[in-house]
C-alpha cells in the first residue's frame, strides 16, 4: 500500500507563479528539482493527492528528497526547502578552499603561466597549489572557484591597449568623439576611411558541398595568388559604404582613392570631413606624389582631415565597415582580383540598399570616466612647472 503523505501543500495562484518563475531562472539543478517537487505536490493542481513516490517519479529524484523538501517547506518556508542542508561531517562541509586559499588561487590564475605553457589549466593550477598549500586540491574545486569569480584563464583576445597618461592620445580621441556627435550636414559630410590587406587564394582541391547530415568541407591546402589592398569609405550618418580594390598599397594608390572620394563619391560637398588612421601613406604629401601641384592643392582644399590617435585605430568607424564587409563577403577563398571586385560590387550594391546609420555610443563624457588613466594629472604638471620656476629664480 502506497505511503500516505504527511505534509500537504496548497499553493495560491501567486505562489505557484513565483515558484515557476524561480525554477525557470535558477541555474542550480538541485534547486530546480526541489522547486519541481513543491509544484508536483500542490493539492490544488493534483486533486487526487499524489503519493511521495509519484512526486519523486515526476521530479526525477528519490522519496527521501521529496519528504525532506516538503517538510522544510511546511515548517520553515520556501527558501529553506530549496536550500539543501549538509552535515558538518560531509566532504562538502570540509572543503579546503577557504577564503585565504581562494585568494591564493585567484592570484595564481591571474599571474603569467609557467615557462613553456601558453596559459594556466586546471591541472597546472592543481599541481601548483599542491606545492604552495602543501595539500592537494581537486581540479573540480579549482574550476568552481574560477567560475564563481568569473575567471577564464583558457580564454584571451587581442585588444588595442592605449598608453598610460598620454595627452596627445587624449587630444586626438576627444577630437574624433566630438566629430561623431555632430549632426549630419550635407555640405560638410563626414567620411571615415581605412584599408584592409587581403590574400587572393584559390582551392588546391575542389571542396565537398554541404549535404543532409554533413557540412561543407574545404581542404586545408590552398594556392596563394598574391595580395591586394581594399580601400573602404563609410559615411557614419547614413551607413553608406564605398570600396575600391587595388593590387598595391602605395602613396599614389591612396591619393587616387582620395580624389575618387572628392570627385565621385561626394562631388557636391563644400568640404569633406575625413577621419583616418596614421598609416605612413595617409598624408597630404601623398597627393603631391600622384598629381600636379595645382591638382593636389585643389583636392587638399576640399578636405578637413582628422587623424585617430596612434594605437587608437578603434576610434575609426571605417573599421566597422571593414568588419561587416569581411564577415558577409570576404571571409572565404577568392581566386582572382577580377572575381574579388565582382563579388564586392554585388555585396556593396545589396548592402547600400538597406544600410543603416552607425550609432556610435562612446562619447567624450564616457572617455573621461572609463579611460581616466589616459588623462594627464594636471596637478603634477603644474607642480613640475612651479619647481622649475623656483630653480631658475634661485639661480638668478
Amino acid at each position: 500500500m502506497a505511503r500516505q503523505r504527511e505534509y500537504q501543500i496548497k499553493l495560491t495562484h501567486g505562489e505557484r507563479k513565483l515558484i515557476q518563475r524561480l525554477r525557470k531562472r535558477t541555474t542550480s539543478a538541485n534547486k530546480r528539482t526541489r522547486y519541481t517537487i513543491i509544484l508536483e505536490a500542490d493539492e490544488k493542481r493534483h486533486r487526487s493527492g499524489r503519493t511521495y513516490k509519484e512526486i519523486a517519479t515526476a521530479a526525477g529524484t528519490c522519496v527521501c528528497t521529496v519528504i525532506s523538501t516538503l517538510k522544510a517547506f511546511c515548517t520553515e518556508g520556501l527558501e529553506a526547502a530549496v536550500t539543501p542542508r549538509r552535515s558538518p561531517r560531509s566532504d562538502t562541509a570540509k572543503l579546503k578552499a577557504t577564503g585565504d586559499v581562494e585568494a591564493k588561487i585567484i592570484a595564481k590564475a591571474c599571474s603569467p603561466a609557467p615557462e613553456g605553457y601558453v596559459r594556466w589549466t586546471l591541472t597546472l593550477l592543481s599541481n601548483e597549489m599542491s606545492v604552495i598549500l602543501e595539500e592537494s586540491l581537486s581540479r573540480s574545486t579549482i574550476g568552481r572557484i574560477l567560475n564563481r569569480n568569473d575567471l577564464r584563464p583558457h580564454l584571451s583576445e587581442y585588444w588595442c591597449i592605449p598608453p598610460k597618461e598620454d595627452a596627445e592620445f587624449v587630444a586626438c580621441m576627444e577630437d574624433i568623439l566630438d566629430l561623431y556627435q555632430q549632426p549630419y550636414d550635407q555640405r560638410f559630410p563626414l567620411w571615415c576611411m581605412d584599408e584592409k590587406p587581403y590574400q587572393i587564394l584559390d582551392e588546391a582541391r575542389d571542396p565537398l558541398p554541404m549535404r543532409q547530415g554533413n557540412i561543407a568541407k574545404y581542404d586545408s591546402d590552398y594556392i596563394r595568388n598574391g595580395t591586394v589592398s581594399i580601400f573602404c569609405f563609410i559615411q557614419p550618418h547614413t551607413g553608406k559604404i564605398c570600396h575600391v580594390v587595388r593590387p598595391t598599397r602605395t602613396a599614389v594608390d591612396w591619393a587616387e582613392q582620395i580624389k575618387y572620394l572628392v570627385d565621385v563619391i561626394a562631388p557636391d560637398a563644400e568640404k569633406i570631413i575625413l577621419v583616418m588612421d596614421n598609416l605612413n601613406t595617409h598624408s597630404i604629401g601623398s597627393l603631391y606624389k600622384a598629381f600636379s601641384p595645382e591638382e593636389a592643392r585643389r583636392i587638399t582644399k576640399k578636405l578637413e582631415i582628422h587623424y585617430t590617435p596612434k594605437h587608437g585605430s578603434w576610434l575609426d568607424i571605417a573599421e566597422i565597415g571593414i568588419n561587416i564587409m569581411t564577415r558577409e563577403c570576404l571571409n572565404r577563398r577568392i581566386p582572382g582580383i577580377e572575381q574579388l571586385e565582382k563579388e564586392l560590387k554585388a555585396w556593396n550594391k545589396a548592402y547600400d540598399k538597406c544600410s543603416t546609420p552607425i550609432s556610435w555610443q562612446f562619447q567624450t563624457t564616457d572617455s573621461r570616466i572609463k579611460l581616466k588613466s589616459l588623462y594627464p594629472n594636471i596637478d603634477i604638471h603644474h607642480k613640475e612647472r612651479d619647481n622649475r620656476c623656483e630653480q631658475k629664480l634661485a639661480n638668478l
